[in-house]
């Protein structure tokens, strides 16, 4: 059922119980009123007439009394007879003229009309005088003053419930409004605003749907947003995902053009040089001087050919596997930085993927080249081991510490780091450790697998 009904149907019988209430008090007013004019016109009537009708008897006799009556004619609310000793109707009052012909409804009459037992009167010749109430007139008086009670209270009853439903139906008239912007709100159309409500409340309720729906269109446009944002940002991981893997190929390409082209090259560059320099100094020592010159060139040119490679790629990955590429790796930078220990503890599943190894590889590889490049320790300790789910790879060094300006942008290599191991699934973590110098954590799930 709607509000508007619903208060309608509360207004209508709360106004027709008051009329209800006010027409029984009314009738109830009005019976103990009739009830006491009955009894007491009654008891004047009884004691006047009955006194009067007396000293008519005992003066002239029945005929005088009989006269007197019939010159009294009608006594109001009294019903008088005069009977004879045989029983024979002498006298009745006559009809009333007051509002003749018309009768109140008889459950009204009984519900006013008191019980006032007849007075009989005996006259001399045995004669009796019977003198009865009759409050017909009464009765009728009080159901006309009640119809139009009645009449009146129904007729205020149909005015007050006009107003009132116009009244309801007025101050209900925002609320379709509302609900048809809610509905719409609902439908998608976060653009939707109500227009200004007649009537305090519902102008309040307006502002506040205007201000809920401007705040959930902005959350709605934030969400978009972030989800826009978090679309582009998984599509560059994407593409950043691709560009590695094409970085890879080409340095895995590259560090075989150097292995077995530029490796072979130089190495026949050093070859006859060697050759030219051990001819030539028997006929021309300073032909001699620049093969050798040449020679030497060459030996380092093919060193740091060597020493380039595994930073393009490690090719011992495909052949050695990771445990013997990691190995050749801290042996390699021991024989190149004798003053500082480099130690390699391994506990390696069996089975990686290729992904995983190429990412512990680069997490090993960028941490002793950082410690050792710039913070000058005296110790570089790599552990790779298997826990749980994944492999955790830790690089320790004594030394300096991270600068304070470390996290700052531009610091590219720990970066596309941080990126690789991010597209595994893992974590990678930057910090000083408790007794000094840097430590470098990589948590990587085996879960993972290449893309």
């Amino acid at each position: 059922m709607r509000l508007r009904t619903r208060l309608n149907l509360v207004v209508t019988g709360l106004s027709a119980a008051f009329v209800a209430v006010l027409i029984v008090a009314e009738i109830q007013s009005t019976r103990a009123s009739v009830r006491e004019e009955i009894e007491a016109a009654n008891r004047v009537a009884s004691q006047l007439l009955g006194q009067l009708a007396s000293v008519y008897s005992t003066v002239g006799g029945p005929n005088l009394v009989l006269q007197f009556l019939q010159q009294l004619g009608r006594v109001r609310a009294n019903e008088v007879t005069l009977w004879s000793p045989a029983g024979e109707l002498l006298y009745r009052s006559p009809q009333a003229t007051y509002k003749s012909g018309r009768e109140a409804p008889v459950w009204f009459a009984h519900l006013l009309a008191p019980q006032v037992p007849k007075v009989i009167f005996p006259l001399r010749g045995g004669v009796r005088l019977v003198i009865e109430a009759q409050p017909s007139r009464s009765v009728l008086d009080a159901w006309d003053d009640i119809t139009r009670l009645a009449s009146l209270g129904v007729g205020m009853l149909i005015v007050v419930n006009a107003l009132a439903f116009w009244s309801i139906a007025r101050a209900l008239k925002p609320f379709p409004i509302i609900a048809d912007g809610l509905e719409r709100i609902q439908q998608g159309e976060l653009t939707y605003r109500l227009p200004p409500l007649a009537g305090h409340e519902a102008s309040t309720i307006g502002s506040a749907f205007n201000r809920m729906a401007q705040a959930v269109e902005d959350k709605v446009q934030a969400e978009r947003h972030a989800r826009d944002a978090e679309a582009r940002l998984e599509e560059r991981r994407e593409m950043a995902s691709l560009a590695d893997q094409r970085v890879e190929e080409e340095r895995r390409l590259i560090a075989h053009e150097l292995h077995d082209e530029f490796g072979q090259s130089v190495t026949a560059i050093r070859s006859l040089a060697l050759a030219i320099a051990t001819q030539g100094g028997t006929r021309d020592a300073a032909t001699g001087e620049v093969a050798r010159l040449i020679s030497d060139e060459a030996a380092r040119l093919y060193d740091a050919m060597h020493g380039l490679i595994p930073r393009l790629a490690p090719l011992s990955l495909d052949t050695l596997g990771l445990t013997a590429t990691l190995e050749n790796l801290a042996r390699d930078w021991q024989r190149r930085h004798t003053a500082v220990a480099v130690t390699l503890h391994h506990d390696l599943p069996p089975d990686l993927s290729p992904s995983i190894t190429l990412a512990i590889y680069r997490v090993v590889q960028e941490g002793v080249i950082n410690a050792l490049r710039h913070a000058n320790p005296s110790r570089v300790d790599v552990e790779v081991r298997s826990e749980p789910g994944g492999i955790r790879v830790t690089v320790a060094d004594d030394g300096a510490g991270l600068p304070e300006d470390w996290s700052k942008p531009g610091h590219f290599g720990l970066r596309g780091l941080t990126e690789r191991v991010t597209q595994l699934g893992g974590t990678l973590s930057i910090g000083n450790g408790a007794a000094g110098g840097a430590r470098l954590t990589a948590d990587i799930p085996l879960l993972a697998v290449s893309a």
